[in-house]
């Protein structure tokens, strides 16, 4: 073989050596970034899971000391705010203030901002609860009506910030749910 050829062919192989290193170091490059976005990714469902959860925890609880104080209608069983009772929810908030730290770290800004607009609706219904002053009119009701909707905004962005497709229902469903019957006059269907 002359020279020419010698040259040629070392050039093609190292050449090749170079292309194969390069598409090797592209490919573990987009497998690192796959990898680490399914783990940012459990990290953040794990994240909004836990909050939402603690949020509709407190809610409760807020919903249950205003039936026992008159404020709320029925619909949940009265709990009477005791010492006790009343360092469990503080307990609950504390809970809830370390996850929503975690939702900040982890969440893209619209559901961290869901989650600010959704922190302000609880705490309108723990004032509401603990009767202190507030400037909203609406009352316990509409308090409660703000809250399930700051709550399904931040599920919402939340689902589409992980990449979930659809919704959470397929289709509204009426709330309080027809079996239920307007309970405030006595009648039931």
């Amino acid at each position: 073989m002359d020279l020419i050829g010698q040259l040629a062919t070392l050039l093609g192989v190292a050449l090749g050596a170079v292309l194969s290193m390069a598409t090797t170091m592209i490919l573990e490059k987009a497998r690192w970034r796959r990898e680490q976005s399914v783990r940012w990714d459990e990290r953040r469902l794990t994240a909004y899971a836990e909050y939402a959860h603690a949020v509709k925890i407190l809610a409760h609880c807020y919903r249950r000391i205003a039936v026992a104080k008159g404020i709320a209608a029925s619909g949940a069983v009265p709990l009477e705010p005791t010492d006790e009772v009343l360092a469990e929810v503080a307990e609950a908030e504390v809970q809830r203030s370390a996850l929503a730290e975690t939702v900040w770290l982890l969440g893209d800004v619209k559901t961290n901002t869901a989650a600010v607009r959704l922190n302000h609706c609880l705490w309108h219904l723990e004032w509401l609860a603990r009767e202190l002053p507030t400037r909203e009119q609406g009352g316990w009701d509409q308090a409660y009506e703000d809250f399930r909707q700051a709550r399904h905004r931040f599920l919402e962005l939340a689902r589409t910030g992980l990449g979930v497709r659809g919704t959470r229902v397929a289709e509204p469903v009426p709330w309080p749910p027809p079996w239920k019957g307007d309970l405030s006059q006595g009648t039931r269907r």
